[in-house]
């Protein structure tokens, strides 16, 4: 199976060259994609040169931060036109352990569409998270799972792999939620195009180096946008019933 390993970056000098080191290092058959928006730090620079040196490693250059969400989808189109059949997605600041490459993977051989790192099922950690966010992050999980349905304990994991036939089912084009959102979004569509999903346990651990990209209003916008696709699936639900209904004779 051919897989594709996408690293969307925006100022990562600091992390980028032992990320594609120990991710060469953990799935040496695997190639990577850097899509890098516009660092003006040389992450890009760092990227390339890293690519003539380690081979499989090619970069993705585009103008500006237009987000996560954006990113791994222009990362995903690059992959299927491409021909890879896998695609991964994880963060570049190493909160994400390339050592779990091949476990994340392994699982699509099985017929699963989607594999999803998790924190939250056993097996999985996240050291050094304070009490309050841990439970904002397992409660907006929990939320995004009651309201959409979904048995996945953790749709805002950003380190999963896709086959690539689920993600031409998903239509790309028409995903448009962003960091969290762009997540769970792609967790609920995956399931309505009737793909199977799994998760495996990972250790998520916080950048050591660099600066979060993660804020407030990106977990806000999240949550409204679970709120908006809960709604919308609820109207879809109660459609046909509304069809059904009979008619009042005219009396």
């Amino acid at each position: 199976m051919r897989v594709l390993v996408v690293l969307p970056t925006y100022n990562e000098a600091a992390n980028i060259e032992e990320v594609l080191r120990r991710v060469r290092a953990n799935l040496p058959e695997g190639s990577v994609l850097v899509v890098d928006d516009g660092s003006p730090d040389g992450t890009a620079e760092i990227a390339e040169r890293l690519g003539e040196e380690l081979g499989q490693v090619a970069v993705l250059r585009r103008s500006g931060k237009q987000g996560l969400g954006s990113a791994y989808r222009a990362g995903f189109r690059w992959g299927l036109e491409h021909g890879f059949e896998a695609m991964v997605e994880m963060d570049s600041d190493l909160s994400h352990d390339p050592a779990a490459l091949p476990s994340l993977v392994a699982p699509l051989a099985e017929g699963y569409d989607l594999v999803v790192g998790s924190r939250y099922v056993p097996g999985g950690s996240i050291p050094n998270w304070s009490r309050s966010r841990w439970l904002l992050s397992r409660g907006g999980n929990l939320y995004a799972a009651w309201v959409l349905g979904m048995p996945v304990t953790d749709s805002t994991s950003g380190f999963r792999a896709y086959r690539a036939e689920i993600l031409k089912a998903v239509d790309l084009d028409s995903v448009r939620a962003d960091g969290y959102g762009f997540q769970i979004e792609m967790c609920h569509r995956v399931l309505q195009a009737g793909g199977r999903v799994t998760e495996v346990p990972i250790r998520f651990v916080d950048r050591v180096r660099g600066t979060s990209k993660m804020s407030t209003a990106i977990v806000v916008e999240a949550l409204g946008l679970v709120t908006w696709w809960g709604l919308r699936r609820l109207a879809d639900r109660l459609a046909p019933r509304r069809q059904r209904r009979p008619g009042r004779s005219g009396r």
